[in-house]
């Protein structure tokens, strides 16, 4: 009886020691983490209800429509709106009913203040594309003749607040009639169109509110033209610049009688320098211009008077007027000066006196103030207090109040284009004694609360203290590696040109640098960041410098534009020099080969097709030169269909002629018909995946040799007419084909028709496959198929005593050159969603088995075992196939909903999903980015080489422990039995 209960109570414990695969509530945050952001604001409106929590509103270059909290700057609500539905115009109706415009004016929305829910929609159409204009009567009352006034695709419509419902809709009759301003008066029934027409002419309609009827029309001729904006410094007069942008034009439509006055700009200021252009802003009676040389305030007097109130050279932003009484406007000035911002908060027609001046130190890397909201709320002593939201030159989101950043958010990183890793140092300090005590009463604390929290013994208390030291003992948030490798940085190039190293233990902020190549200047006007290269990787056992990243960038949209090199510290952050380049940046090639100093060799090509090596070393030299004829790249231009590769030819000749410059040749060319085929998507394996055993065995003990090799090149085009939105075509118009190309040859190995489908295709290539994911115009639903490719020219190696004696052809050289012999199996399936994008997993010794990572048009990311894209699955699988895990197959991929690795939460917007190997074969780290941030490990075969963290080493003990002791106990039975039978 003693051993029976004894072998229970083994198995008892051993049950409680199994894995457990499963997250719970308190595990989450532990290994993953979420960060969510707006985009840079383009547009905030202020909240003026009394009751409730302070808020504002505001719409973004991401088209996101949020509420944030005064107080903290979180979100209350957000929305996503898609990404052709750019938003125009935002307002609040009534108090408390958010009215946002978008999609060129189309779509008319109206949303509930506190908590987001959408109220109404309308759509509002025209004859012709225009700029969009949204009205909202600050004395708006819910009342169905309270309306809203829209002007939109060439059309001026009245729209009830209550419902959405257009009440009346006017067209102008003038085809080049372009719209400048829509002016609504407070407490007026006059409505006032201004705008150009035929460049030099000025037209001005005057409607009626309530029902739209015309009711003046006047129109006046300026021979100098016009250009730019114009700036409505009252409601009935009109700023704008002639053509030259030399002469300002004041433009007086007062009782619907236009008038004129011209002044020229040298009138008011000596210096200036170049044609002018007005700053947006909507303050009575003032407005401002902007030369190369100075900023200059200009105040109206009269009629038309000009009167110059403030010149300055320093960087300066405006905001809009703010209405702090019936007759007083409020607006605020922010300039520059070193390392603060000095902001004035000034009434419109009192110019020389300030109602509040202060000065704010700021982080140069946020740079320039770019946009300025006004805010006023009553003091204690029932004077007024401003608080001033800004947006900066990183896309970053501040709130001041009392000379004091109150709250600040980075909402750069809603904009990242191109992400790469870094390792943290190695930690070197040793360990105090007081340290190592102190971490052993911590270890025993910990395992005893995990006892009791197993035994269901732990209070809430303890179940809080649990959490808290998961968090604590995790070291996940340390500034040194891991044995394991979770630990990185996450090294992110965003769209304002603002580098940022995220911690992949808690998604904080390391650092983060405003690139000065990245700054507007006279020789780089628009520079747009391209992308992101690991640089140097020092060995961390002679770690004399630290790694370093490589951030490309050029001039301009236009490829042709030149190239800007930035060399940046990923410990520090610190720009370590930067280049600017003679030539464009067309394409980078990153080569397999590094220097002496571990720098690594890149490529850069030219739109004039030479080939410009970097570094620009001696070292770097000597061993592109050893390896020059073995360096072949290819080229895509999607607009005429054809694929080029090409390969080094010799030093450039003429005047770009120096040593690291080299003129190309183009070794073959795919031209794909224009009539029958246009190119959508390109893609190629990792440079840097480790692929474990080119072998596969498969059921009947065969093997199959992997195809591997890192120029293959996956195609696909689509019929030109399915090129358009889905379900623009018939079946019938149709057709997408698949391609595998090698790029050193051309040679096309592998071509498939998919008849009756269309784009957009998402693909991903690893090893020796390819996944691509499309839509079936024919069965009404998306598909994704698999394709692989194997190497028969390996297919005699399968005799074990060729092997044992070496009378094999494995150690043989490729040549690409040589025509392969391959063998394809291709297989597809239906897929229930639609993709934003795929990626797979990878893993430090490819050993561990591959997972897809497809992010859903949902804005999760699902892990789908690769096992189900396998193209040997059959409906029958047999025995010797079952037990190589082989799944029957199905006509649709499952969706499993423990398989979503972002679990309940959403990555909005996104737009790339990114995998990393750790040090640990089992685990991947996989980084999800777009408006949100998502980060997290992934075990695609479970945690085989480790145990978990929340492991029970008491637990452990206290097993082992009875063991010995039940052992000792049955070994003293044993023997007493023994003895008395004996005596017997």
């Amino acid at each position: 009886m003693a051993i029976r209960s004894f072998f229970l109570f083994i198995l008892f414990f051993s049950s409680s020691l199994s894995p457990v695969f499963s997250l719970y509530e308190d595990q989450v945050g532990l290994m993953d983490w979420h960060q969510q952001y707006i985009g840079k604001v383009k547009q905030a409106v202020f909240s003026s209800q009394r009751a409730g929590r302070k808020r504002v509103v505001v719409s973004t270059e991401e088209n996101v429509i949020a509420s944030l909290d005064l107080r903290h700057g979180e979100i209350f609500w957000r929305h996503l709106l898609g990404a052709d539905d750019v938003i125009d115009g935002i307002d609040i109706g009534l108090g408390k009913y958010v009215i946002t415009l978008s999609s060129g004016g189309s779509i008319l929305r109206s949303w509930n203040l506190p908590d987001g829910q959408m109220v109404w929609e309308s759509s509002l159409q025209g004859p012709k594309h225009s700029k969009s204009f949204l009205l909202v009567p600050t004395n708006l009352k819910f009342d169905k003749d309270n309306v809203l006034v829209v002007f939109s695709n060439g059309r001026l419509h009245a729209i009830s607040c209550i419902d959405g419902e257009v009440l009346w809709k006017k067209d102008f009759e003038a085809e080049s009639f372009e719209v400048q301003q829509v002016i609504l008066p407070p407490g007026s029934d006059l409505i006032h169109v201004v705008g150009f027409a035929a460049l030099s002419q000025f037209e001005m309609y005057q409607i009626n509110a309530k029902n739209g009827e015309l009711l003046k029309h006047e129109s006046a001729s300026f021979s100098s033209g016009f250009s730019g904006q114009v700036s409505l410094v009252s409601t009935e007069t009109v700023v704008a610049l002639d053509s030259t942008g030399s002469i300002l034009l004041t433009i007086s439509f007062q009782d619907g009688k236009i008038s004129s006055q011209q002044t020229p700009i040298s009138n008011l200021v000596e210096d200036s320098l170049g044609p002018a252009v007005i700053i947006p802003s909507s303050v009575s009676g003032i407005f401002a211009i902007k030369t190369d040389a100075v900023t200059i305030f200009i105040r109206v007097i009269g009629k038309g008077n000009l009167e110059v109130v403030e010149k300055t050279t320093h960087e300066i932003a405006v905001s809009d007027a703010l209405s702090i009484s019936e007759d007083q406007q409020a607006f605020a000035l922010i300039q520059h000066a070193s390392s603060e911002i000095h902001l004035t908060v000034k009434l419109a027609h009192d110019w020389d006196g300030n109602l509040l001046k202060e000065s704010v130190k700021m982080d140069r890397q946020r740079g320039l103030v770019h946009k300025v909201f006004i805010n006023n709320y009553i003091r204690t002593d029932r004077s007024y207090g401003f608080r001033v939201l800004i947006v900066m030159e990183d896309h970053s989101l501040l709130l001041l109040q009392q000379g004091e950043i109150v709250w600040s958010r980075e909402d750069g990183l809603a904009s990242i284009i191109d992400v790469t890793t870094s390792e943290l140092p190695v930690e070197r300090d040793g360990v105090s004694v007081a340290k190592v005590e102190h971490n052993l009463f911590e270890w025993l604390k910990g395992h005893m609360l995990k006892l009791k929290g197993t035994l269901m013994l732990a209070s809430p208390e303890d179940m809080a203290a649990i959490q808290s030291m998961r968090l604590k003992s995790s070291e996940k948030s340390k500034m040194t590696r891991d044995h394991n490798g979770f630990r990185k940085l996450l090294i992110v190039l965003t769209r304002a040109g603002k580098l940022f190293a995220l911690h992949t233990g808690d998604g904080r902020i390391v650092w983060s640098y405003l690139l000065r190549s990245l700054h507007k200047s006279e020789a780089c006007q628009s520079p747009i960041g391209l992308n992101l290269y690991q640089w140097q990787v020092p060995h961390h056992h002679a770690m004399d410098e630290n790694p370093s990243v490589l951030v490309v960038s050029r001039c301009g949209p236009s490829s042709d534009t030149s190239g800007v090199l930035s060399f940046v510290d990923t410990y520090t952050g610190k720009e370590l020099s930067s280049l600017s380049l003679d030539h464009a940046v067309v394409q980078v090639i990153p080569l397999p080969y590094t220097d002496s100093t571990e720098q690594r060799l890149h490529l850069l090509i030219d739109a004039d097709k030479h080939a410009h090596l970097y570094p620009k070393t001696s070292g770097a030299l000597s061993i592109f030169k050893r390896e020059f004829s073995n360096i072949y790249w290819y080229s895509v231009e999607d607009q005429n269909g054809i694929i080029k590769g090409h390969a080094l030819k010799c030093k450039c000749t003429g005047e770009v002629a120096d040593e690291f410059c080299f003129d190309t040749r183009d070794l073959w060319s795919v031209v794909f018909p224009s009539e029958s085929e246009k190119t959508i998507a390109t893609v190629t394996r990792k440079l840097n995946e480790v692929v474990h055993t080119q072998a596969k065995v498969v059921a009947d003990q065969d093997v199959m040799y992997k195809y591997i090799s890192r120029n293959l090149l996956f195609v696909a085009t689509v019929a030109p007419k399915g090129s358009g939105e889905i379900g623009s075509v018939t079946p019938e118009e149709s057709w997408l084909v698949a391609y595998l190309i090698d790029t050193v040859t051309g040679r096309i190995l592998h071509r498939v028709t998919h008849h009756g489908s269309q784009g957009p295709v998402h693909a991903v290539f690893s090893e020796n496959w390819v996944v691509y994911h499309y839509f079936n115009l024919r069965a009404h639903r998306y598909e994704m198929s698999v394709i692989e490719i194997y190497d028969q020219s390996r297919a005699d190696n399968k005799d074990v005593w060729k092997l044992v004696l070496g009378k094999h052809n494995l150690t043989s050289p490729i040549s690409l050159f040589s025509r392969p012999e391959v063998i394809t199996k291709s297989q597809s399936y239906f897929f229930t969603h639609s993709l934003k994008a795929i990626a797979v997993t990878s893993t430090a010794k490819g050993i561990t088995s591959k997972q897809l990572l497809l992010g859903t048009i949902g804005d999760q990311v699902l892990a789908l075992d690769k096992r189900f894209l396998d193209p040997r699955r059959t409906v029958n699988p047999t025995q010797l196939e079952k037990e190589e895990g082989i799944i029957p197959l199905t006509e649709s991929l499952p969706i499993i909903p423990q398989s979503y690795v972002t679990h309940a939460l959403r990555v909005e917007g996104l737009r790339g999903i990114i995998t990393v190997p750790a040090k640990l074969e089992s685990t991947t780290l996989v980084f999800a980015h777009g408006v949100d941030l998502f980060f997290t490990q992934l075990a695609p075969s479970r945690t085989y080489d480790s145990l978990t963290e929340d492991f029970s080493y008491a637990l452990l003990l206290i097993t082992i422990v009875a063991l010995v002791a039940a052992i000792f106990v049955t070994w003293r039975l044993s023997e007493r039995k023994e003895l008395q039978e004996k005596w017997r």
